[in-house]
């Protein structure tokens, strides 16, 4: 594998310039990793997402991604790269009511000036909701709009898949199905950064989890062999912060 994403240093300031989301973090993602990034309410790790989709800019370091150092990159520059090589699966579908779940697939296609419906249906049968194609989102279930959210994603083929507690809206079943599927996309060669509050998710689907407290990673575990699970490291940590 090869490195795919690297940040450096990365510290992010609230307004009036004082430390807030992260804190001097440096990490890296090698290309096809699964990496789970889990931690409390507050911890960052949804920023660190944010920072990495181009989506925020940090205070302080640099966001790598393939290469590509997204600080010297303009806001037009910035969302021509999130279009050509990132996707993004959110808690919330974000799907457009008034379009049907194929038409929804298609939008990234369509900015991008590529569209391809046959794509956008292959890759809804690959997810094995192809029989929704023609449907609008209100007679969707959950599970089945977090599926077409996942295709539309992947429409232009991203060299990186972002996703921000994708079960955290769903019931127990259809949040497993979720991740069983990007368990496979992972399989098939996709790389993959995912938030989540759920250590059982993460420890039963993803092969690497970075653990955030604070604004910083306290511990980074590959799942081969871990020594300790991301939420018994944080629990360690909160404890040791309070006393």
């Amino acid at each position: 594998m090869s490195e795919l994403v690297r940040l450096t240093d990365i510290t992010k300031v609230y307004q009036g310039g004082i430390t807030g989301a992260l804190n001097g973090v440096s990490v890296t993602v090698e290309r096809g990793e699964f990496t789970a990034i889990m931690g409390p309410s507050g911890s960052g790790k949804s920023t660190l997402l944010n920072l990495v989709a181009g989506l925020d800019r940090p205070t302080s370091g640099s966001v790598e991604v393939g290469g590509t150092d997204l600080g010297k990159l303009g806001e037009a520059g910035l969302a021509r790269f999130r279009r050509d090589h990132i996707g993004f699966v959110f808690q919330f579908f974000h799907l457009l009511p008034n379009l049907t779940a194929l038409e929804n697939v298609l939008i990234p296609a369509q900015l991008k000036g590529t569209v391809v419906p046959g794509r956008a249906r292959e890759l809804l049968d690959l997810l094995g909701i192809k029989e929704v194609a023609d449907k609008y989102p209100a007679r969707l279930s959950g599970g089945q709009q977090q599926r077409v959210a996942i295709a539309r994603a992947l429409i232009n083929n991203p060299t990186l898949l972002l996703a921000d507690e994708p079960t955290g809206a769903l019931d127990m079943h259809s949040g497993e199905q979720v991740m069983e599927l990007l368990g496979r996309l992972h399989r098939d060669g996709q790389t993959i950064l995912l938030v989540t509050h759920d250590a059982k998710l993460a420890t039963r689907h993803a092969a690497r989890v970075l653990s955030v407290l604070d604004g910083k990673i306290v511990d980074d575990a590959r799942l081969e062999s871990p020594e300790r699970t991301a939420s018994e490291v944080i629990r360690v940590r909160s404890e040791e912060a309070s006393r």
